[in-house]
């Protein structure tokens, strides 16, 4: 952290929640971060391999009256792009129409990126500014989905202002569809394997 400059977790951490971590006893913990630079400000490659097997995530936006609003966002994994060490892309597919969260960036570019993965039980916690922007042949080439059945209406770009990884605790372990489906075949596909082999040599 520079001398003078603002740990990157203020964004979060405001003067408000500063004064309730220090009345319930986090806030030395979190003192000694800020003293460090705060959380992370590049896209790191731990960060950047997480992101590219994302397969769903959470957008949360507000309007100019600080209205919040949250929008799931999915697609086949790699659908959430990596362009560089601080900024996002994905392609936004035509859906029901309502324009919320490209109204409130209009008003309000401030944005936030929830991702979680089950199976795993991770989740990252990315603060910073969104725009949506043109669904050019150049930005599409890079960020729509190679054969996915989705029609692209625009680009939406996040510029990482700060992230920080939440512990484990309490995050329920699922498992994807396709994941299970394929573990069971390879299971079916062996306990048929040595059924053969059984019967092969006379012992079924």
């Amino acid at each position: 952290m520079k001398p003078g400059s603002d740990p990157s977790s203020d964004i979060a951490f405001t003067p408000t929640v500063k004064a309730i971590q220090s009345r319930k006893g986090s806030r030395a913990t979190y003192a000694g971060m800020e003293q460090r630079g705060g959380w992370q400000t590049a896209i790191e490659p731990d960060l950047a391999a997480f992101i590219e097997q994302v397969r769903s995530f959470f957008l949360a936006t507000a309007n100019r009256e600080g209205q919040p609003y949250v929008q799931h966002r999915g697609g086949p994994p790699g659908f959430l792009r990596v362009l560089d060490r601080h900024t996002l892309g994905f392609t936004d597919f035509k859906g029901n129409r309502q324009f919320i969260t490209e109204g409130n960036l209009e008003d309000n570019p401030k944005a936030f990126i929830f991702l979680i993965d089950y199976a795993l039980q991770r989740r990252v916690k990315l603060w910073g500014t969104a725009k949506m922007v043109e669904a050019t042949p150049t930005l599409l080439s890079r960020l729509m989905p190679e054969g996915y059945r989705a029609r692209p209406e625009q680009i939406l770009l996040f510029e990482v202002e700060a992230w920080d990884v939440n512990c484990p605790q309490h995050i329920p372990q699922r498992f994807e569809a396709d994941d299970v489906a394929r573990v069971l075949a390879k299971r079916d596909a062996r306990i048929a394997e040595l059924e053969a082999l059984l019967a092969a040599k006379g012992e079924t």
